[in-house]
């Protein structure tokens, strides 16, 4: 996927299924009968009373995004205490995200409509940046020796903040195709508003008498290099010219370890020089889907089918060039068209009414995410699909109350290649739970808590990161290759998160 800085709370990689306050007292709602399932079970909406149904929501969601990545490099970092094991934490805020569906049942037909924040939903800033930032600027102490150079330490500033939100309409109609048996078809219309922000600049180094410019240090170094490289090559011409082969061939030698030397300090003064991200990204899709729900005694049946959307972002960007020296950024430059398709979605679910006042359901979600397209083709990177298990109790206290809990359980198959401190999830299981307060026949208020626990993803590298223009620079070189031979480029990353989410909304019946 693209970078992910959003705060869905429940769903696959870029579906958030938690379209109403219901979802969020529990979570199974695949095969239950109510106005929400104008999303989660549109031909079950059929079997609500005629007339007319609404539902408003808000949703409230916290989300933390933690990174703990580990590398040598980190040590010399003028705040890092010496640590190579460095935490990274975002925080990402949704205060309000709201929802309406609306349902006009008449006879044998069902007319719904529903919109919501079907992505994102928010923002998420890491105030410190993120490792494969800070690995970059920690390579400048291991590679100096390779310019004769005790470099002691570096500090930077660093930033990113990412905003997304990917709204949703939906519109279909329900038929009854017997007084058991519900067929529905309609369309998703998907609109995406993307923004990323950050930067990495002011890097400096400490050559042991306090911190200085670390672009403007290597600049000068580069042209005392070059100039010295040029002055030595005019000394072996000269010794050449006279006879004296040994010693042009040392001025020789001494031009070329002036040149290399050179060229590295070019390739870092380049490398230091201040990053900036301004991005905005926009798009639109839409696609099919369609449902199924069958009664049966005490038994609901349903399945429903959401199509794959295809979408394409464009990007608007602000000072791309030079946020092209960190290569998991040039994705952002400006005039790039990045896929960022909706995986298509299977649900199934089963309500049983085992007792009057109680209810229970289970449910299962399949996000087809290997067959949708996503920039640079990071769906193959995936070992599989998503799914998702659900279950949930339903409890009738009194005929103006009722109480709900449910769980679900979702698992991703990553790969390592597909994980990267900027774009990540990781799986988890979610408990929700609240109550439905009847007001009246035509009125009721729902309130919920959703909390969702992850776990954690460990993720090992011999290349930390990749680490863009830096690294490449001397890959060739033999401080490069020294370098990569030694180890000294491992790390690892490990990633995880937390949410948590309230709701309140009200259902009202006409």
């Amino acid at each position: 996927m693209a970078m992910s800085l959003t705060t869905a709370t429940a769903g696959g990689l870029l579906t958030n299924t938690n379209q109403n306050v219901a979802f969020l007292r529990n979570p199974c709602r695949d095969a239950s009968i109510g106005i929400d399932g104008v999303y989660s079970n549109p031909a079950g909406v059929l079997f609500l009373p005629e007339g007319f149904h609404l539902s408003l929501n808000i949703q409230s969601a916290h989300q933390t995004r933690t990174v703990t990545s580990t590398f040598a490099g980190f040590a010399f970092g003028k705040d890092n205490g010496g640590e190579s094991r460095k935490v990274f934490e975002g925080e990402a805020h949704a205060p309000v995200v709201p929802s309406v569906q609306a349902a006009y049942n008449k006879g044998r037909w069902s007319w719904q409509a529903g919109f919501a924040v079907t992505g994102g939903g928010g923002k998420c800033v890491f105030d410190d940046g993120l490792g494969s930032f800070e690995s970059i600027v920690s390579l400048l102490p291991m590679l100096g020796p390779s310019l004769g150079l005790d470099v002691k330490g570096y500090d930077y500033d660093s930033y990113l903040k990412g905003r997304q939100y990917y709204f949703g309409l939906q519109l279909g109609s329900a038929y009854k195709i017997t007084d058991n048996l519900s067929l529905y078809a309609g369309v998703r219309l998907t609109y995406g508003s993307c923004n990323y922000h950050g930067y990495l600049r002011d890097i400096q180094v400490d050559m042991g008498n306090g911190y200085i410019g670390a672009s403007s240090f290597f600049a000068q170094l580069y042209e005392k290099a070059v100039a010295g490289s040029a002055q030595c090559s005019e000394a072996a011409a000269f010794y050449r010219a006279n006879g004296d082969e040994a010693t042009a061939l040392q001025y020789e030698a001494m031009a070329l370890k002036l040149k290399g030397q050179g060229e590295a300090a070019g390739a870092m003064a380049k490398a230091t020089t201040d990053v900036t991200l301004n991005c905005d990204q926009t798009g639109f899709g839409a696609a099919p889907t369609i449902g199924l729900h069958y009664k049966l005694w005490h038994l609901d049946f349903a399945v429903k089918y959401d199509f794959r959307i295809k979408m394409t972002l464009k990007n608007v960007s602000a000072n791309s060039e030079s946020a092209e020296s960190i290569s998991s950024l040039r994705k952002f430059a400006d005039g790039n068209e990045i896929r960022e398709d909706n995986p298509a979605l299977f649900t199934a679910g089963v309500s049983w009414q085992i007792i009057k006042p109680l209810r229970f359901s289970v449910g299962y979600h399949h996000f087809f995410d290997k067959d949708a397209k996503l920039y640079a083709d990071m769906q193959k990177k995936l070992d599989g699909d998503t799914n998702e298990f659900l279950a949930g109790l339903e409890f009738d206290v009194c005929k103006p109350l009722m109480l709900s809990v449910g769980i679900q359980s979702t698992n991703y198959q990553f790969s390592d290649d597909y994980m990267n401190d900027i774009s990540f999830n990781v799986s988890s299981y979610t408990v929700g739970c609240g109550a439905c307060v009847r007001v009246s026949d035509r009125v009721k208020i729902n309130v919920a808590y959703f909390q969702t626990n992850y776990k954690t993803y460990d993720k090992s590298t011999s290349d930390y990161n990749n680490l863009s223009l830096l690294v490449n620079s001397f890959t060739s070189s033999q401080a490069g290759s020294a370098l990569a031979q030694s180890g000294a480029l491992a790390g690892s990353d490990s990633f995880t998160r937390t949410n948590k989410a309230f709701g309140l909304g009200v259902d009202l019946s006409f």
